[in-house]
């Protein structure tokens, strides 16, 4: 029973699945960096250019409890004693990350289902049809034989 579970193992590690499993993750993570730089580095600096007041909103926070004085940096506020805060803006940051990287996905599986469908549905070609046996053309050759003796 062992030595099955092993080999079955072997065989799933070995053949390909696992590898490629591997190899998605890792270019799954590396794309998941590139989506954050993405939004971190170019779409949030023109949110934050197109907003009233250049809104950064890596900055934004809510304070729930204690004072924080008005246009305190978010790093500052949270050294202050006593001060519970909401810090909404990372995660509006990878809210909007989460969306471009499944938008993405999307694009990439749409596009990888739509060909793989149209080539499942695509007929195959009809194998070219066998030569006729030659009973078939004896069996033709008699029945033109006697069609031209009754003209």
């Amino acid at each position: 029973m062992i030595k099955k579970l092993i080999s079955d193992f072997k065989e799933f590690a070995f053949k390909g699945n696992l590898i490629d499993m591997a190899v998605g993750i890792v270019i799954g993570g590396a794309f998941g960096t590139v989506v954050k730089s993405l939004v971190d580095d170019v779409f949030m600096p023109l949110v934050g250019r197109i907003t009233p007041g250049g809104l950064n909103f890596s900055d934004q926070y809510l304070v729930l409890a204690g004072e924080v004085p008005e246009r305190t940096p978010l790093e500052k506020a949270k050294l202050i004693e006593g001060v519970n805060l909401l810090t909404y803006g990372n995660f509006v940051t990878s809210f909007i990350s989460f969306l471009i990287l499944a938008f993405v996905l999307f694009l990439v599986i749409n596009k990888f289902m739509t060909a793989l469908k149209s080539k499942l549905e695509k007929p195959a070609e009809a194998p070219a049809p066998a030569a006729p046996s030659e009973d078939i053309l004896l069996l033709t050759e008699i029945r033109d034989l006697l069609k031209n003796q009754k003209s």
